[in-house]
This record gives structure tokens, sequence and C-alpha cells, in this order.
């Protein structure tokens, strides 16, 4: 196949053209000097996918920094974004390249963002599907979810105190724990989020609702 034409983008990229006058694709200025093409030269299927790969992968590159501009991202994370776009190889290369240049930190990133959702009133489990879905290692998210595991049990007596109160008053402890367990807690933690409430209940009541 020979390039028979080149023309330049509204978007400052390069567009080739085949012996049929026939868009091929477009790249980028670097990549097109880098591999030596200008109008005329013959390219094979292997020089010709190597070409297209080498631009996929430079402009994976450049959204990739674009939306680590945006705010932090898990490599994971990061991946699946890129893959809405791109071919796996290139926004695996893309990737690769954001961790060469210390722009990706899985671990502090698990950390960070475990303890918004914990600070969220989120439950342990709700917390490890989120760091799931941005595609955190199991290692990085066990240890995430190790630094808030206290800040989830706090979240969960909070909200047993806010939201369901009136109903432990009630009599409804079964329905409380239901509730509870649909959040994504343990047992462990509703069932004590629980009792403490209906001690601190009982407590009221003995005083004659001064608490």
């Amino acid at each position: 196949m020979t390039v028979t034409r080149i023309s330049e983008t509204k978007k400052g990229r390069f567009a080739l053209f085949d012996e049929e006058d026939e868009f091929l694709f477009s790249v980028d200025g670097e990549t097109l000097h880098r591999h030596g093409i200008r109008e005329g030269c013959a390219l094979d299927g292997a020089a010709l996918a190597a070409l297209r790969f080498d631009s996929d992968t430079r402009r994976a590159k450049d959204k990739a920094l674009r939306l680590l501009a945006v705010r932090d991202h898990a490599s994971g994370e990061l991946y699946q974004k890129l893959c809405r776009d791109f071919d796996e190889h290139s926004a695996a290369a893309a990737v690769a390249e954001m961790a060469r240049l210390d722009l990706l930190d899985d671990e502090s990133f698990a950390c960070r963002y475990a303890s918004q959702l914990a600070a969220r009133g989120k439950s342990v489990r709700q917390i490890a599907m989120k760091l799931e879905e941005k595609g955190i290692d199991r290692g990085a998210a066990g240890r995430a979810l190790e630094s808030v595991s206290e800040a989830c049990e706090g979240a969960c007596l909070a909200l047993v105190r806010r939201s369901y109160r009136a109903k432990l008053a009630a009599g409804q402890r079964d329905k409380v724990l239901a509730a509870l367990a649909r959040r994504g807690f343990s047992y462990g933690e509703a069932k004590d989020a629980v009792e403490r409430v209906l001690t601190e209940l009982e407590t009221e009541s003995e005083n004659g609702g001064m608490l």
C-alpha cells in the first residue's frame, strides 16, 4: 500500500490516504515523523499496523494525562476508561506510561477513596464493592478496608441513631437489622450498633426521657 496523500486536519493531526484516495486513518505529527511517513512511501501490513498502534497509543497517553489532570485514578479504572476509545493494547501501554511517570499509585488512591466513602457512611462491604469497581487489586483493597474498619463501625452506629432510633423504640429490631444488612453492614456491626442504641433508649426511659 502506498500513502499518496497526507492532509493536515483541523485538530492538527495528519490524515493518510491510499492509492484510491481513500482515507486510512489519522496520526499525530510526532508519530508521522518518527516513522518517516511521507507522500509516496510504501507500507506493508506490519508497518501500517505499527504506525496505527503507535499513533493510537500516543492519543491514549494524551487522554490519560487529561483524565489524571482532573482527578486521581486507580490504574484499573484508568485502563477501563481508555478502553472505551482505544484497543486494549494501546490502553495498557498508556497506563504503563502513567505508572512510569509516577502518576498512578493504587495503594494511596485506595486508602483515600475508602476514607472518603467511610466518611459518607458507607459500610465495609459497600466500600469493597466500590474499590473493585475501580479496578483495585485485592491486596491494596484489603489494606484500605482495614484502615477504615473502625470508621465504618462508627458510621453504622451514627446511621442507627439518625435514621432507625424511632423504629427501635417501636420494637422493630429485626426490621432495622434487615435494613442495615441491605446497606452492606455485617451482622456483627449492625447488631452491636442496634444493641447500643437500644441500651440508650432504655436508659432514656429509666431517666424519664431526659437523654
